[in-house]
């Protein structure tokens, strides 16, 4: 059996885990609204002579 200690340090490792996961597809979601943002921008530019 395991000492609470080691319970509740495998729950922190196991959230921690979980949280990089999530955080990682989070922050490419994230940069590839901003990458299509800029495209916009650069495009309406060019449309209006910028």
């Amino acid at each position: 059996m395991r000492s609470p200690t080691q319970k509740i340090l495998i729950i922190l490792l196991s959230l921690s885990f979980l949280a990089s996961i999530t955080s990682c597809s989070t922050m490419k979601g994230l940069g590839q609204d901003i990458k299509k943002g800029g495209q916009s921008l650069e495009n309406s530019a060019e449309r209006h002579g910028g």
